[in-house]
């Protein structure tokens, strides 16, 4: 063999046909490793719905904080969502805090949508107005949209979300809205505020999702504009002179921190009355139907049972049930005697249900409840101190500019249910909390110092929110707060009938809670 026969030899026998071999076997290991990853892939659902928004495992609806614009999959937030969409896209890096408006955009109900929208709306409002008619007070607000699904049931992972988004560029400062006063929000609340994120209430209103009731503060830095359930009972009981022996009451059991704290409320205006409370048992999610009717075709019964004296049905209930309890009493036998039902603020919720039977208001019922805020309130009104009409016509004027300007379009606006006046008030207050919180020099206050502006949210430091004044006492809760008492009609919609107030009369000038 000659010596470059050789050579060939040996580098074909002992080293290029071995590399051939481990090239090829590991080009087929790599393969085999692709296509199992592959098929791992395909078997692996993508549950990512946006930016910022997934499906939790076994779960259908998007949760999370959306950073983007984007809708939850309900076509009727679609055009306020994108209005927010262009406001934030104008804001450059480091010139702005993010705000959230946490509530439950995949419900399902057509009514919860309904309000919703509102409450969103009013919060674009609010955005938009402290992003160009501030003087150029700093910093710009970004607003972002934070669902912890349709009862809550995803807190967490939202809330774990929000607290991280408070470092970084996202420099989260506050979290409003969270909506009804239900365990799963009482539970966010508590994890948001152990964190030192400020929360705002829009539409809470239990009085066990408040601090200074007697437990100390168990949320630090929460704050809210809609009164507790016992000064809405308050602010009910000087309006319609409530007395034991001439009311029922008939309340959800086991209950929500709203049902039970308005039960608890109405229970104390009655002392004494010699008629049984009469329970019901709704369904876990109480926008359900459930066999709820049943129960209050009974309770007819015994409406009609009570001497002729009795004149008033104290309801603590949510809307879906309350709906019900009205249709019933709408086929009770005493048609002869007239009854108004008396109920808090998520009666608000029925101002546009189309499945409430508005025949049975009018003739011998009436329902009268404790709304939020209503846009008759200060016209019709005239209150001396506690709100003023031209603090409602500030928005009114941005609601005007939203039908022809750059504002809108915002979707279909409604104001008597009140919901997109919490909505704008709620972002204002936090607006106020963020810039009061800047340290001079800067542009962006530290998160903790936001929560501490609460307590001196009173006097001339006070909010003149469209809903009325907002004046806080030192645990965050509003003092005196105008409640405008309204009424269902019988051709849809709400009447308002007057501003109550808890105190039994508004608040003086200076708006200064005792101590």
């Amino acid at each position: 063999m000659t010596r470059r026969g050789a050579g060939t030899w040996l580098r074909e026998g002992v080293w290029e046909i071995p590399l051939r071999r481990y090239t090829a076997l590991l080009l087929t290991v790599a393969l085999v490793a692709g296509v199992g990853f592959a098929v791992r892939a395909l078997l692996h659902e993508n549950r990512s719905c946006a930016p910022g928004v997934s499906r939790p495992a076994g779960a259908d609806e998007c949760v999370g904080v959306a950073t983007g614009p984007y809708a939850f999959g309900q076509p009727r937030l679609a055009d306020v969502v994108r209005a927010i969409g262009r406001e934030n896209d104008r804001l450059r890096p480091g010139s702005y805090v993010t705000v959230a408006l946490m509530l439950p955009y995949t419900s399902t109900s057509p009514t919860n949508q309904n309000d919703i929208r509102h409450q969103l709306q009013g919060a674009y409002l609010a955005q938009y107005q402290a992003n160009h008619d501030a003087n150029g007070e700093r910093p710009l607000i970004r607003l972002v949209l934070a669902n912890p699904g349709a009862t809550g049931t995803h807190w967490r992972q939202t809330v774990d979300r929000l607290i991280a988004m408070t470092a970084g560029p996202d420099r989260l400062r506050v979290v409003a809205g969270i909506g009804q006063s239900t365990d799963a929000n009482k539970r966010a609340v508590t994890e948001l505020t152990r964190h030192h994120v400020p929360v705002i209430g829009s539409s809470i209103t239990a009085d066990d999702l408040a601090n200074g009731r007697g437990n100390g503060d168990p949320y630090p830095g929460l704050a809210r504009v809609a009164p507790t359930n016992t000064d809405e009972a308050r602010a009910l009981a000087s309006f319609a002179k409530v007395s034991a022996g001439k009311a029922l009451l008939v309340y959800d059991r086991p209950g929500d921190p709203y049902t039970r704290t308005l039960q608890h409320s109405f229970a104390a205006l009655i002392k004494g009355s010699p008629f049984e409370s009469q329970p019901f048992t709704p369904p876990a999610d109480r926008s359900q139907e459930g066999t709820t009717a049943n129960t209050f075709r009974q309770i007819t019964h015994l409406v009609c049972d009570t001497p002729r004296r009795t004149d008033t049905l104290l309801f603590a209930g949510r809307h879906t049930q309350l709906r019900q309890f009205i249709n019933a009493l709408g086929g009770r036998g005493c048609q002869d005697r007239k009854f108004t039902v008396l109920t808090g603020d998520e009666a608000s919720y029925l101002t546009h249900e189309k499945d409430l039977d508005r025949g049975v208001l009018g003739r011998s019922l009436a329902v009268r409840y404790t709304s939020l805020a209503h846009p008759d309130a200060w016209t019709k009104d005239r209150a001396r101190t506690g709100g003023s009409a031209a603090d409602f016509a500030a928005l009114s004027k941005l609601l005007s500019a939203a039908d022809r300007g750059p504002l809108g379009p915002l979707g279909q606006v409604a104001l008597d249910d009140g919901q997109l006046i919490i909505g704008y008030d709620a972002l204002r207050l936090a607006v106020h909390g963020v810039r009061e919180a800047v340290p001079a020099g800067r542009n962006v206050p530290a998160l903790t110092d936001v929560g501490l502006q609460w307590p001196q949210v009173k006097g001339s430091l006070r909010v003149d929110g469209a809903s009325g004044w907002i004046c806080l006492d030192v645990h965050g809760n509003p003092y005196d707060k105008a409640v405008p008492i309204v009424e269902l009609t019988p051709t849809g919609g709400s009447r308002f009938v007057r501003i109550a107030w808890p105190e039994g009369k508004p608040p003086g000038k200076e708006c200064l809670p005792p101590s």
